[in-house]
């Protein structure tokens, strides 16, 4: 698995731009395979329930980057990582809820994701354009189907890109409410795994990525699971920008991800 920001077929992917094109789940299969345990048969996240929401969507793209002449849209590449997330932990054999969904995107291989806004929330609703109406979407439809898994373990990741001054460089930063030590269990265990992966990958480049709690983020607020809220970056610079542009960076993204969920519900 690369580290993030070295793929070199990820730089020609930018100055070619390449046709764009649909993908199935083949490429992280290969990544993280889905294994059986010896005894059960059963996969390693069997029993689990994840609602996966990525950021804004539907009328509403979220924070726009500059990249030369074209335009990265959060939603867009919130959704693409959260769309390989979704395939990594269902090889695994968790239930997956994806809490936006886009009819014509899958996993998408080029650099610059065209910007739509046909994106539904769960299970087939248009996405308002206010704020607080389409968090208030989100955290209905994860508290209800909640209620309907009640005793299975269950986890709410939202994922997002954050906007900042071009110049500044940041890690990704994970979120979860005060009050709940699980949240900052699950938050911690993903934060680990990217330490580890940024001492694999790029030993002379320290990881600044936190865990801290954030109270006032509505889906942190108000959802019944368990949350942990993940910023991948900052879409204004242009070295973060390679995080995103690049497809095996994406990948690498949902598959620290991925580990860090698998390491959490080992040690519930």
């Amino acid at each position: 698995m690369p580290g993030l920001g070295t793929d070199r077929s990820g730089e020609r992917q930018v100055r070619k731009q390449p046709k764009p094109k649909k993908r199935s789940g083949a490429a992280s299969r290969r990544n993280v395979p889905a294994k059986k345990t010896a005894k059960t048969g059963r996969r390693p996240l069997s029993g689990a329930v994840f609602y996966l929401a990525s950021g804004h969507g539907g009328p509403d793209p979220g924070a726009i980057g500059r990249y030369g002449r074209f335009l990265l849209p959060e939603d867009e590449y919130a959704y693409d990582v959260t769309i390989r997330l979704s395939e990594l932990l269902k090889q695994q054999g968790a239930t997956v809820y994806m809490m936006v969904r886009d009819p014509n995107d899958g996993i998408r291989n080029e650099a610059v994701l065209k910007l739509d806004k046909d994106e539904r929330a769960y299970p087939n609703q248009p996405i308002p354009l206010n704020q607080t109406a389409r968090l208030r979407q989100t955290t209905t439809a994860v508290n209800r189907l909640y209620a309907r898994h009640k005793g299975a373990y269950q986890r709410l990741i939202t994922i997002h890109v954050d906007s900042r001054s071009r110049g500044e460089n940041i890690d990704v930063f994970f979120y979860h409410h005060s009050s709940s030590a699980v949240g900052r269990r699950l938050a911690t265990h993903i934060h680990r795994r990217f330490q580890t992966n940024y001492r694999r990958y790029q030993p002379n480049r320290p990881y600044s990525g936190t865990v801290s709690t954030r109270n006032t983020l509505y889906v942190v607020k108000n959802s019944h699971p368990p949350t942990v809220f993940i910023e991948l970056g900052n879409i204004q610079n242009r070295q973060d920008q390679r995080r995103f542009v690049i497809a095996s960076n994406r990948q690498a993204l949902a598959n620290w991800m991925a580990q860090g969920i698998l390491d959490d519900f080992r040690s519930r």
